[in-house]
């Protein structure tokens, strides 16, 4: 059995297709749903699953060791970032070295980088007259949005969108595929659609 835990910042809708996906896996479980945010919606869910959940300072996350003694004594395999907006420090990226996840709302290796999150990518991306956005699944490294790329899935822009029409458009991908993505990663699958 793996254990996962999800890191989140907001309202948590992906993890909440993860927690849906997961919740009577065979070889993998939510343990933990970790946040920076005591009021984040995302806890809202781990109380209705009865997943444990960790908050975490920042003060300790970035100067200590980013709890990965917290991880490692729950017993946590996998870290999965769904919408989380710290960056991860270099300790917890050595414990856990290939076996943090993160999915970005954009086509990387564009629209990546520090402040680059939720609708600030998807202004961007309309205010440059992209034709295509999508979703970038990849492995977390000591920079933004720069680890190896898992996986991508495309989406066309009209001429009609909006930055929050286009947000739509990225949430369907992101249901769709993270949790997908995800298991095959854990469960050592090929990765096809």
């Amino acid at each position: 059995m793996s254990n996962l835990a999800i890191f989140a910042s907001g309202t948590g809708s992906n993890a909440q297709k993860i927690i849906d996906r997961f919740r009577n896996h065979p070889h993998i479980h939510i343990s933990l749903i970790v946040s920076n945010k005591p009021q984040a919606g995302v806890l809202q869910i781990a109380e209705r699953e009865k997943i444990n959940i960790l908050i975490i300072d920042r003060e300790q996350f970035f100067r200590g060791n980013g709890y990965t003694d917290e991880l490692k004594t729950a017993g946590i395999d996998w870290i999965i970032l769904a919408g989380f907006l710290w960056k991860i420090p270099e300790q917890l990226i050595a414990a856990f070295p290939n076996r943090i996840i993160n999915i970005h709302p954009a086509l990387l290796p564009k629209y990546g980088g520090k402040g680059m999150y939720g609708h600030f990518v998807h202004e961007a991306v309309i205010a440059a007259g992209e034709k295509e956005s999508g979703i970038t699944i990849h492995f977390v490294d000591e920079h933004f949005d720069h680890g190896k790329h898992i996986f991508q899935e495309r989406c066309s822009i009209d001429a009609t969108d909006t930055p929050e029409t286009l947000a739509g458009k990225i949430q369907v991908l992101e249901h769709r595929y993270f949790p997908k993505v995800i298991e095959k990663l854990v469960c050592g699958e090929a990765i096809r659609f």
